[in-house]
């Protein structure tokens, strides 16, 4: 197993740069090592596992690589935060870099850490196709790791989501980027209240970025499940895009095979778009689960 552990390291210290420090070292079956994924953020490393143990073994070789290390057990119904397993306690939040981009990690934050690394590629895209003057939305934002990537272009960018909390973080990414949140719109709520609430105002955007969580309920309990909801969400999305624009829609969604979401998404739209998807980044060896769809004129 130890091999395993270091051939996987191993194979992705090229990803390792003065310009990114957020990559994901092992993940699980790609790697030989199934329920198993390790991912560093800034040299701390957090190891997460699908079972309630970790297996002696492994605990004791990162035991031994003297970098601290958290652990996240994935099957917990109790979303919780990781637990400390080995060197200095990080209490506070840190800096990670991810293409030259600063995010704010935080191990005490609860389930996520503050970046979802799988989307590494796709924000890299994002930068790439705004430039000054253009207009990006980003629904269902998180910490807002997209609108950073377009607002370093240039763009102008809005923000959008259910958590105040989130939208604090994604102005502290901002300003930790150097990039004045003022400049900058973040919205509150509902996706689909503001895409209906953009349209009557006649607002449009050059690019808008569509990942939600596979399930998830809004304030006032309506319930939004990928499968039958994402169609309704691209259309709202498509209505309020610029001539030239481009929709990311993406989805984690284990039971929404590609096929099937290309499908739903091309007969959403209610103008003719050109679909192409993106692949995942190369330290991703484990099952494609995540798929992320382009829509361009």
């Amino acid at each position: 197993m130890i091999h395993l552990l270091q051939n996987a390291l191993a194979k992705r210290e090229h990803l390792l740069t003065p310009c990114t420090n957020a990559v994901r070292l092992i993940d699980g079956s790609g790697d030989g090592l199934p329920g198993l994924i390790l991912e560093t953020y800034a040299g701390r490393w957090l190891i997460s596992t699908t079972d309630h143990r970790l297996d002696p073994h492994v605990r004791e070789w990162i035991c031994d690589q003297g970098v601290t290390c958290y652990w996240k057990r994935l099957d917990q119904h109790q979303k919780e935060s990781p637990i400390h397993l080995s060197g200095a306690v990080e209490n506070e939040p840190f800096l990670a870099l991810e293409n030259g981009v600063f995010s704010e990690i935080s191990f005490q934050s609860g389930y996520s850490q503050g970046i979802f690394l799988d989307q590494r590629d796709n924000r890299s895209e994002v930068r790439r196709l705004m430039a000054p003057g253009m207009r990006l939305l980003n629904t269902f934002a998180y910490t807002g790791a997209f609108s950073v990537a377009a607002a370093m272009a240039g763009a102008e960018t809005t923000t959008l989501d259910l958590s105040q909390p989130y939208l604090d973080w994604a102005k502290r990414n901002f300003s930790h980027n150097s990039l004045d949140p003022a400049a900058h719109h973040f919205c509150k709520g509902d996706t689909f209240h503001w895409l209906r609430r953009f349209a009557k105002q006649g607002r449009v955007f050059d690019g808008i970025v569509l990942d939600p969580p596979t399930f998830s309920r809004d304030e006032k309990g309506k319930v939004f499940r990928v499968e039958e909801n994402f169609a309704e969400l691209a259309a709202l999305a498509a209505d309020i895009l610029t001539p030239h624009g481009w929709l990311l829609c993406s989805t984690n969604c284990r039971n929404l095979g590609l096929n099937d979401f290309q499908k739903q998404l091309r007969n959403a739209t209610r103008r003719p778009l050109n679909a192409r998807h993106s692949s995942m980044p190369e330290d991703f060896t484990d099952a494609p689960y995540l798929k992320s769809v382009w829509l361009t004129s």
